[in-house]
């Protein structure tokens, strides 16, 4: 028998039923009303990572179909299979053949359709009109801009939301209970934080910490999740202030050695701590900005520690 820990938390604590969805009540409402009425349009959910796009698909077609929710629905993710001829073969052998039971149609889970080019866009919007007496197609993407209009316009859109600190608390507990895990007020705090409104996130920090120690603590989070702690954070951007600039640099350079850190990840970190330094509001602003420069700088490919340094010189000199 498969030894309970082996699962992925992920697939474990996956919602099974329209209640168990967290944060997404209206949503949640509307696409329960299409399902008991067996007349679901095509869809599109839009959202962040982790807020319940693929959960509630799931949930649509185990309350569709009941036992035989496995013949009649199949999952593609749109990023690993970008092109036209992937998506036009297995969706059209898939499509091509009734549904098996009472309801009239299949269902078609396009996951990462904003990673589809938009020539496989176009080929995916005739697909979805020719099948429509047999299939009907959800789609996920992170961004509805990134879809082309004609398919957008075939689609009831519902736009998710990231998952409040309550909904994520709440998870947090499920989890603790079933796992027996002791998880003080301090690591959820920081679990809340450090998750974002991703739930998936959350339960894969969860789950690696617990692999190592029942009792999570702030600390073990913090490692898990590669995230320095806003603290030392903190520390690195002070001392570049006071134009402790190679004591600032060689802070920094450990924190990302030490939490196998990408530049990317810094960023973010810096970005946040900039709102609660104690300069003045043109100050942060202008490195606000200087963030946002060079976050693009990275993504084009430059080398990240000299951009980072370029961003703590901008400090110093913001402060002199």
């Amino acid at each position: 028998m498969e030894h309970q820990n082996s699962a992925l938390w992920t697939e474990k604590y996956r919602p099974s039923d329209f209640s168990e969805i967290k944060g997404q009540k209206e949503i949640v409402k509307r696409v329960k009303a299409f399902v008991e009425q067996s007349n679901l349009p095509h869809l599109l959910f839009a959202g962040p990572a982790g807020v319940g796009k693929t959960s509630l698909s799931l949930v649509i077609a185990k309350k569709l179909f009941k036992d035989l929710w496995h013949q009649n629905f199949l999952e593609l993710n749109a990023s690993d299979e970008r092109g036209i001829d992937v998506i036009r073969s297995k969706v059209k052998d898939f499509a091509r053949t009734r549904a098996i039971g009472d309801v009239p149609f299949k269902i078609i889970y396009l996951d990462e359709c904003d990673a589809l080019t938009r020539e496989a866009q176009q080929a995916l919007r005739r697909t979805m009109e020719n099948y429509a007496q047999t299939c009907r197609f959800i789609l996920s993407a992170n961004y509805s801009s990134k879809i082309i209009e004609p398919i957008q316009s075939r689609c009831v859109v519902f736009r998710f939301r990231q998952l409040d600190s309550n909904e994520i608390e709440e998870i947090i507990e499920k989890i603790a209970k079933d796992e027996r895990l002791k998880i003080d007020e301090k690591s959820k705090k920081a679990l809340v934080e450090i998750s974002e409104g991703d739930c998936r996130r959350l339960e894969n920090i969860l789950q690696s910490c617990a692999a190592i120690s029942p009792h999570i603590t702030d600390d073990l989070i913090h490692s898990m999740a590669s995230v320095a702690k806003p603290k030392e954070i903190k520390e690195v951007l002070e001392l570049a202030l006071k134009n402790k600039f190679i004591e600032s640099r060689n802070k920094l350079l450990d924190l990302m050695l030490n939490y196998g850190l990408a530049g990317s990840d810094i960023i973010k970190q810096i970005q946040k701590e900039i709102l609660e330094l104690g300069i003045g509001n043109k100050s942060k602003m202008i490195l606000i900005e200087k963030c946002g420069e060079i976050e693009f700088r990275m993504t084009e490919g430059s080398d990240e520690f000299i951009q980072l340094e370029a961003l703590l010189s901008q400090f110093a000199l913001v402060n002199s």
